[in-house]
């Protein structure tokens, strides 16, 4: 019998997973948290074998999380499931031990495809998704300005451009306006701007907007 979490702030989403998996698999145990503290409670209380996890949680970024329950148990398969495109988010996830990445704009059998790999231990890989990773190896690997980010940094920075106010950033992570300030400030700092402007037009230039953030 295996035991799985879904992770998602968003009600109607989990039940929806819940439901698809069920009708995959009736031998899955499914339960749910709202919240990147929620998570880790439960991975303390139960034996999953793996975790559907967003990447926006309230409070901490699901990057956060998930390098947190790799460290925690470095054979648990996270299969991450987001409104961010692959080009945002999917490299980074893969880098911190993420068995798989699929925007939340997949195809319910994808989906269901994408679950029963991990559940049976086995990372799933999207074709786009591996189209994606060979050019990045055949690039050279070359690390481009964003990436000296962190995972919040580089989260607020895609927020900002997508046109966001501090406080509404705050507001949907779950932070302060201030701590939103600093990491604004930071952002230009690491990647050498003057302003946000300039960082807008860079996020644009790397096509690192997301057309399906909510």
């Amino acid at each position: 019998m295996a035991r799985m979490l879904i992770a998602d702030d968003h009600e109607i989403f989990r039940k929806g997973v819940k439901d698809l998996i069920r009708e995959m698999n009736s031998k899955v145990i499914v339960d749910e948290a709202d919240n990147g503290y929620e998570v880790i409670t439960k991975m303390w209380e139960y034996d999953y074998d793996a975790v559907l996890l967003d990447i926006s949680m309230p409070g901490r970024n699901g990057i956060d999380i998930l390098k947190q329950l790799k460290g925690y148990k470095p054979e648990l398969q996270v299969l991450i499931l987001s409104i961010y495109p692959e080009e945002q988010f999917a490299m980074r996830a893969l880098k911190a031990g993420a068995a798989g990445y699929l925007t939340k704009a997949a195809k319910s059998d994808e989906l269901v495809t994408a679950i029963k790999q991990v559940i049976k231990g086995k990372r799933y890989i999207s074709s786009s998704l591996a189209d994606k990773l060979v050019n990045y190896v055949e690039s050279g690997n070359e690390k481009a300005p964003h990436e000296v980010l962190s995972d919040r940094e580089y989260e607020v920075m895609c927020m900002t451009a997508e046109g966001r106010s501090v406080k509404q950033i705050a507001m949907e992570l779950s932070l302060s306006d201030k701590t939103i300030s600093t990491y604004r400030a930071r952002i230009l700092t690491k990647m050498n701007m003057r302003n946000m402007a300039q960082l807008i037009q860079y996020v644009f230039t790397y096509n690192l907007l997301s057309c399906n953030h909510e």
